[in-house]
């Protein structure tokens, strides 16, 4: 597309499971989950492949299926952050994002053993599961790869800040505490009494964070 005019905008992207993206001006665009809307398509998919014999053309077919369902499934998944990169890129000079490590936030945790009786313990594999799977359809990896190349092309500038406390400091005093954010969706300062949406709250400190980074840059000779 090549470069585009400059408009004067910042933006920081928040990036979430239930909302894909929260921005500091309150934007809150819902994560599209095309996993989980295909979850029962897939269900009934998989317990047909299981069903049939090894090596048969009905298993085979059962198979091309299961496979048409997933790849339906990434396509969507890709046009949206093809859809969703494009729209931030076209409206944002500088985009601040989270440097997030999404390969380690996914892993799962570690079987843990009790010595004494050497019985597994719960490590709350479970919860962590429906969580990974969260992350997997919002498919940030993929978004932020497409914000990457088009920001290029287009002559934006993208800036990764460190992620930790985010989520948990106030932007309008600064105070620190893990109680601030009261539920997914509530941040409410314990020194200040601020409140706010908790990832637009977070959002805030993305952009602050991108600025106070971008003044600290060496300037190019």
């Amino acid at each position: 597309m090549g470069q585009r005019p400059l408009r004067g905008r910042a933006s920081p992207i928040d990036l979430g499971v239930r909302f894909e993206v929260a921005t500091s001006d309150g934007q809150l665009i819902e994560a599209d989950r095309p996993l989980l809307r295909s979850a029962e398509r897939l269900a009934v998919a998989q317990r047909e492949l299981a069903t049939k014999r090894r090596g048969s053309g009905h298993r085979a077919k059962a198979a091309a299926r299961l496979g048409a369902i997933h790849r339906k499934v990434a396509n969507q998944r890709q046009d949206f952050a093809h859809q969703l990169s494009r729209s931030l890129v076209n409206h944002y000079d500088l985009i601040v994002h989270e440097a997030l490590a999404i390969t380690n936030m996914v892993r799962r945790p570690r079987p843990r053993k009790e010595k004494s009786t050497g019985t597994y313990l719960v490590n709350g594999a479970n919860a962590k599961g429906g969580l990974n799977r969260s992350i997997h359809d919002a498919g940030w990896g993929q978004l932020l790869s497409f914000i990457a190349y088009k920001a290029e092309d287009a002559g934006r500038e993208l800036i990764a800040v460190d992620p930790r406390f985010t989520s948990q400091r106030c932007s309008s005093c600064g105070h620190v505490e893990a109680a601030n954010r009261c539920s997914q969706a509530e941040f409410r300062c314990r020194s200040c009494g601020h409140q706010a949406q908790a990832d637009v709250n977070a959002a805030h400190n993305i952009l602050r964070a991108g600025r106070a980074r971008r003044e600290l840059a060496p300037v190019k000779a």
